[in-house]
């Protein structure tokens, strides 16, 4: 299985970008799916994740960043909408192939992607 993050880019504040991981290798319609950011000196942190049925998301990005699917396409989304300067950050997306108890930490994912960094300007 691999996963392919892509959509980063420089920005400004205020601004908007829609990030895309592509999953290949099986089908993941059933997976738990989920994306993390790593900001520079800081630990990775959870930023959403959707399963079959339902989403969650980081108190830190509710309300502006939306995950979404096409299980069609292999391919996940995050939406990022009214992005601020501390958004700035290497964004991860992740897979289970199963639903997991962990879906806002890093050891619910054993698949990863490599990472697309997002720079948000002031």
């Amino acid at each position: 299985v691999q996963l392919q993050a892509s959509g980063g880019g420089l920005v400004q504040a205020g601004d908007s970008l829609r990030l895309s991981c592509a999953a290949s290798g099986r089908t993941f319609t059933n997976w738990e799916m989920g994306w993390f950011r790593r900001a520079p000196g800081k630990e990775r942190e959870f930023v959403a994740a959707i399963s079959w049925s339902d989403t969650n998301y980081a108190d830190s990005v509710a309300g502006r960043f939306t995950i979404s699917r096409d299980n069609a396409k292999n391919t996940v989304y995050l939406q990022m909408n009214s992005l601020k300067p501390e958004d700035t950050a290497i964004y991860y997306c992740a897979g289970s192939p199963v639903r997991t108890p962990y879906a806002s930490s890093p050891r619910g994912y054993p698949y990863w992607g490599q990472g697309t960094l997002v720079t948000v300007s002031s």
